[in-house]
């Protein structure tokens, strides 16, 4: 486990290495996912995946299989229970593109070899995943060894296009598509577009177009050995983290257009007006006293946070004092322009609830 967790990145630090590779796996929709361990492990995960879904209104259910090993497979061995669980899952309506193999606590401990049995001739890619946890990993341990696995489908190609890749978006949080949104439409502003949501919503042979971008982005700098691994495969050079806060935005698009060769004074300029026009709509709150506090008393500040918050405050003339109205600090730090908007929403209902008391 992590035992020194840094608090400059909004990743989760702790948690099911086996739950961050599914957040990743299960969004390339033509795969099938086989949870090689207990059937416990497949339960927790499938129930926390369908709440995750359902409460963004998706309907799909995700396409989990378990081994569900028992007490002799334990003592001889799971791997035959892996074959018959890897037919099984070929055999499914539609059939599966790809085939992902995800490892658990209790069969890296009797020493499966998963690895031979995926390399075997199954006619579609059917790739292991480690995400054994007891040895080491976490949530964010399970979403780099996912996000590499997948880029194993694609090869490198001398084609290149004026688009981006997101890497690593954060499946399990509210406001995802939200994010992409923001960052397509900053994009807009440099004629760039999205190649690849890597991995949200795609099929298995999407991933054949992640070396053809210009640049990839990193939802956030937890993700620099995803970005490093896939510079060594595709040449192609990343951003460290989606754009925060309100001269943070405007950088990214200078870093962006530096990279891809586009002049990007025009865009900056036209993102200054456009966030000031945002500003200036909250111009009611002015003068407020604020102070700012962490949302949980067990969740360490994460410093984008605390960095965006004194800009809008200073930004907004409002005054930071002990007393003023409690504003707890945002988790993760908002995505771009329209992140800071619904942020300053939520400060002005709190503002106007202190007037009110």
């Amino acid at each position: 486990m992590n035992s020194n967790p840094s608090p400059s990145n909004s990743s989760r630090f702790e948690g099911c290495t086996l739950t961050g590779a599914l957040s990743v796996l299960t969004e390339v929709r033509d795969a099938v996912c086989i949870i090689h361990g207990p059937s416990g492990c497949a339960h927790h995960n499938f129930s926390l995946l369908h709440a995750t879904h359902l409460s963004n209104d998706r309907l799909e259910v995700p396409r989990l299989l378990s081994t569900r090993l028992g007490e002799n497979d334990i003592i001889f061995g799971g791997e035959e229970a892996l074959e018959r669980t890897i037919t099984r899952a070929l055999s499914l309506s539609p059939a599966p593109a790809s085939v992902f193999v995800l490892s658990t606590c209790i069969v890296e401990t009797i020493g499966d070899d998963t690895a031979g049995v995926c390399a075997k001739p199954w006619g579609v890619p059917v790739i292991p995943v480690p995400t054994a946890g007891f040895l080491g990993g976490v949530f964010e341990t399970g979403i780099r060894n996912a996000l590499s696995t997948v880029a194993s489908l694609a090869s490198p190609t001398a084609e290149r296009t004026l688009s981006v890749n997101l890497i690593g978006e954060k499946n399990l949080e509210y406001g995802v598509d939200e994010n992409a949104a923001e960052i397509a439409r900053l994009l807009s502003r440099l004629g760039i577009g999205i190649n690849l949501r890597f991995v949200r919503g795609i099929g298995t042979a999407d991933v054949g177009r992640l070396g053809s971008a210009a640049v990839n982005i990193l939802r956030e700098p937890a993700l620099r050995p995803v970005g490093d691994d896939l510079e060594r495969r595709f040449r192609t050079p990343c951003i460290d983290s989606f754009p925060v806060g309100l001269a943070g935005t405007c950088r990214f698009l200078e870093e962006l257009g530096l990279i891809c060769g586009v002049d990007a004074s025009g865009a900056v300029e036209e993102e200054r007006a456009f966030q000031n026009d945002m500003l200036g709509r909250f111009a009611d709150i002015a003068g407020s006293r604020v102070h700012f506090a962490s949302p949980h008393p067990a969740l360490k500040a994460d410093p984008d946070a605390e960095t965006i918050c004194a800009e809008c405050a200073e930004t907004l003339d409002l005054v930071v004092d002990p007393d003023g109205t409690a504003i707890p600090l945002p988790y993760p730090a908002p995505v771009g322009t329209a992140g800071l908007r619904r942020m300053l929403h939520r400060w002005r209902v709190l503002v106007r609830e202190k007037r009110r008391g």
